[in-house]
This record gives C-alpha cells, structure tokens and sequence, in this order.
C-alpha cells in the first residue's frame, strides 16, 4: 500500500462533516477578551461549550465571525459567533444565512436574557426581540422575527435605577458562574434536540 492509498483511506474514514449545510447556530456577544464571561457573552459561552463536545474549535473567519462545521446527529450545522458586536449580528448572520440558501426557521439563536434568574432557560420559537439589541439586529435585517431562539438567563439588574450596560457587561460572581455552566450543558442538549424536529421535547424538558 503506497502512501497515498493510506492518506485516501485516512481521508475516507474522516468524522469531517459532510454535505449541505442545514442549520446555523448563532451564539451572540461581544468579541475581545475584555467581554469574555461577561453576561451579555452568554451565547458565544454556549458554541464554545458546544464546539468542545463536537471537538471543534471555533476559529474560522467567514461570514463576519468566526465559525466551525459540525455534525450533530444526521445534521450538518454551521456554527457562528459574530464578531460585529452585539447590535449588528444580524450583519453576519444574513451573510451565512444567504450563502447556503437557508430558510431563517432554520436559524438558531443563543443569547443572554436579564429577565430570567441566572441559569434559567427559555426556548422560544419565533418572537419580537423583547428589546434585546442582537435579536433587533437580526430580525431588522432578516426581515422575520420567525427563528427560535435559545434565551440564557444571566440574573436581573440589582435595582431598577442600575445602569443596563454596565450589567449586561458585568462578569459573572463564582455561584452564578456555576449556575451558568450548567446552563450550556442543557442548552447545548436543547440545540441537538432542536435540529432533529424535537423543539417540543426541548421546551418541555428545559424551559424553566
């Protein structure tokens, strides 16, 4: 067997993904080290959690983000981690959308939520952005507010008089930390739920 019979075979046996890709899962936040394990950074806390048990890195830029391709069951899913701050992921987000020609109801999001208690979840799917500025970006641009999304909760603000920014910029205390890893762990489980047709079995099982 020649060296190149054994790169073919190694080629062949690839766990590469393979085929159209069906899904996007988009993860919002903020890049820079500066925001990481801030609340607002919860989604992109999500894919990175996700990524891991696909043993994927999210570190290809495409699309105005970064990205990895992975299998999750029988489906081939792009997952995206805009890099245009959070009030325009919508800009990237069109731009996979629109590359692999794919129906917006087949758009995943994850992002944070302060009106949940930290580690709660709620699987919504379609809405109004509740005036979150990531989820407005996305349904202005999309043109539909008719994609499911993943809501993370991170904890409501101390007082109502507490600045929102500064909040949702905040990182996370060590019990809420805990809280919140958790919190990836299911939604990660809600997502492979999700791209096999059994949104239902997620919201029923996780949302709190």
């Amino acid at each position: 067997m020649s060296i190149f019979d054994v790169f073919d075979r190694i080629s062949a046996n690839s766990a590469a993904p393979k085929g159209k890709i069906e899904y996007v899962i988009a993860g919002l936040g903020n890049p820079g080290l500066e925001y990481d394990n801030t609340r607002h950074n919860a989604g992109f806390n999500v894919l990175d959690t996700l990524a891991k048990q696909c043993g994927e890195d999210i570190n290809r830029l495409r699309f105005k983000g970064k990205t990895a391709e992975v299998m999750l069951g029988d489906k081939r899913c792009l997952l995206l981690k805009p890099t245009t701050y959070m009030n325009n992921s919508g800009e990237s987000i069109v731009q996979a959308l629109e590359f692999y020609k794919i129906d917006v109801k087949n758009l995943i999001v994850v992002c944070d939520d302060i009106s949940l208690d930290a580690g709660k979840l709620r699987i919504r799917r379609k809405g109004s952005h509740g005036g979150h500025n990531g989820l407005r970006s996305i349904c202005e641009l999309t043109g539909s507010d008719e994609f499911p999304r993943i809501k993370m909760g991170v904890g409501k603000k101390p007082n109502p008089e507490y600045d929102l920014a500064k909040w949702v910029l905040g990182k996370f205390g060590k019990e809420d930390s805990e809280k919140m890893n958790q919190s990836a762990e299911n939604a990660c489980e809600c997502i492979k739920l999700m791209v096999q047709g059994k949104t239902d079995e997620a919201m029923n099982k996780y949302n709190s």
